[in-house]
């Protein structure tokens, strides 16, 4: 976990400036496009990495770095189409930049699903009503990539209202489906990672750690 932090660190920084640097571009000229840059470049940024923590969580990888990566692409996408609310010349820049990080983002959101996509988001704006419908909905898709990502979306909403034993109970559905986790202890961990990761998340995007319940 030490590891897996320091390198969410790492490449957060490295965000962090990818980030800034488009949305000075993008707020070139104008506080209308300035104020969109910074709305898009959070929404952005939250929507990537989410997506990016939750593609680790169905395909495999490195949850930290996949989330670090996803806020990275994200929030430049969203800092460049926010500034295309201002004037003619930010829309002009925008429109050269912002293609290569769409594509990322619709990558993420095709491989998950629209449905645990948008829920995963919801569970990291601390909207758990919606999460939870989005996820109920893709358990539901007969994709099974995207019903795992709603399923683990449904684990990471009980565990994050404090209801530890509702997510413990989906346990033994985890290592059915998921072919990865081999045992409810693996699912624990899992799980425990995904959450620091959420809430490393929030922080970073200025967003409650710990949200209310």
């Amino acid at each position: 976990m030490t590891g897996d932090k320091g390198l969410f660190c790492s490449v957060a920084r490295i965000a962090i400036v990818v980030i800034a640097c488009a949305i000075v571009v993008a707020c070139s000229s104008g506080s209308q496009a300035s104020k969109g840059a910074k709305q898009g470049a959070t929404t952005g940024a939250v929507a990537g990495a989410v997506g990016g923590m939750v593609t680790a969580l169905v395909f495999g990888g490195n949850v930290a770095d996949a989330g670090a990566r996803g806020a990275v692409a994200g929030g430049s996408s969203g800092a460049v189409v926010g500034g295309m609310s201002g004037s003619q010349r930010d829309k002009q820049i925008a429109e050269q930049q912002v293609s290569q990080q769409e594509a990322r983002l619709a990558e993420l959101k095709k491989k998950l699903g629209d449905d645990a996509y948008d829920g995963m988001v919801a569970l990291a704006r601390c909207n758990y009503a919606v999460a939870d419908a989005n996820a109920d909905v893709a358990m539901k898709s007969g994709n099974a990539n995207h019903e795992l990502a709603g399923l683990w979306i449904k684990v990471l909403s009980s565990a994050d209202q404090r209801n530890e034993p509702e997510a413990r109970a989906r346990f033994p559905q985890i290592v059915v489906q998921d072919k990865k986790i081999k045992s409810e202890a693996e699912a624990e961990q899992a799980m425990r990672e995904a959450l620091q990761q959420l809430m490393d998340i929030r922080v970073a995007n200025n967003l409650p750690k710990i949200c209310p319940i």
